[in-house]
């Protein structure tokens, strides 16, 4: 797998989100360095580029940790999360740019249950590579405005 993806503009960024949908997130694993006009975000991301396996009867798929990162930040607002509990975990649904003609605008990492961090930026410099192996898990992420419930209702 070992996914390297750079985003220049918000084309690129919407391919960045699809490859991160349903990315887990620890609240910890966010830093925004605002002397170095930098957000970086540690995440376990569910590979939806791999094919499920079938392991032991049983159907896995994979998830790798990957590093995000965004340059030229000028300024972070955070929404909906407490940021004093580390371990909170967040649910990254998708990544939504708001950039202007010459570059410059607001990045929104929307997750679920309404949390959100916007960040004004000057430019979009996004570069994303995952860390390390995969490893497999058994639970697919489901959205259910997308999959046919199960049965008659």
């Amino acid at each position: 797998m070992d996914l390297k993806l750079r985003a220049e503009d918000a084309e690129d960024l919407k391919i960045m989100s699809a490859h991160l949908q349903d990315a887990l997130v620890r609240v910890g694993d966010i830093a925004y360095l605002a002397r170095k006009h930098r957000l970086m975000i540690s995440l376990n991301r569910f590979c939806w580029e791999a094919e499920p396996a079938k392991l032991g009867g049983k159907t896995t798929y994979s998830r790798v940790t990957a590093g995000l990162h965004f340059e030229g930040v000028l300024s972070v607002k955070v929404r909906g999360m407490d940021r004093e509990n580390v371990e909170g975990l967040l649910y990254l649904l998708a990544i939504e740019p708001r950039i202007e003609g010459d570059g410059s605008g607001e990045i929104e990492l929307v997750f679920a249950g309404g949390a959100s961090i916007v960040a004004k930026v000057e430019c979009v410099e996004a570069a994303l590579a995952d860390i390390g192996e995969p490893w497999l898990t058994d639970i697919r992420p489901r959205h259910e405005d997308r999959e046919p419930a199960a049965g008659p209702r």
